[in-house]
């Protein structure tokens, strides 16, 4: 796998964190976890994917999986706005 691979792998495996992320409190141990437990995920990426540790890698994959995050995040504004005006 190249490098873009991963990058988009990491950004997907990232979405459904984001989206948990968002429905808890700040902070707390949900919150934590949703942060926190695809890292190992992403570090076996790492490992099977054969691209290494080198320093361009870094920003790429930490970019990918905040801006994950992010995107999860706002889906499940999106999800909540959507299903409230909906049960209007």
């Amino acid at each position: 796998m190249n490098l873009f691979t991963v990058a988009f792998t990491v950004l997907i495996l990232n979405l459904p964190f984001g989206f948990w992320r968002a429905g808890v409190k700040k902070f707390e141990l949900p919150w934590f976890l949703a942060v926190h437990l695809p890292v190992p995920l992403v570090i076996a990426l790492r490992f099977i994917s054969g691209i290494g540790w080198q320093i361009m890698t870094f920003p790429v994959l930490v970019g990918a999986f905040f801006l994950g995050q992010f995107l999860g995040g706002k889906l499940r504004l999106w999800w909540e706005v959507n299903n409230l005006t909906r049960r209007k």
